[in-house]
């Protein structure tokens, strides 16, 4: 019988040594839900939505070409395996064709 009580009592230090523990770090997290957005597209504008298509999007072509120094671009052709943007830079009207492939690589210029 002593036997018996002294396993229940070490079971119960071992159960108020294991609460104890606990109890302050589940004092330390509040109870507030808290949602965040991220926002990770830095060249989106209201007026172009993202595409989620697996290929190279026409307004992003358009947008790489634009920063690549081209003036008044507009895309002219979509293939199954490029993008072509016209538009003008210093010397007169240009030509870029981009792959159609996620991420718009570029092929020629």
């Amino acid at each position: 019988m002593r036997n018996i009580f002294t396993k229940a009592g070490i079971a119960a230090l071992v159960t108020l040594a294991g609460l104890s523990a606990v109890a302050p770090t589940a004092s330390a997290a509040n109870g507030d839900l808290v949602i965040s957005v991220q926002h990770r597209d830095r060249h989106w504008r209201p007026d172009r939505r993202p595409d989620r298509r697996p290929g190279c999007a026409p307004w992003l072509a358009e947008e790489k070409a634009a920063r690549m120094g081209l003036r008044r671009v507009r895309v002219v052709d979509v293939s199954r395996r490029t993008v072509t943007v016209v538009g003008f830079d210093r010397r007169g009207r240009d030509r870029v064709v981009f792959a159609n492939v996620r991420g718009c690589p570029l092929i020629r210029r």
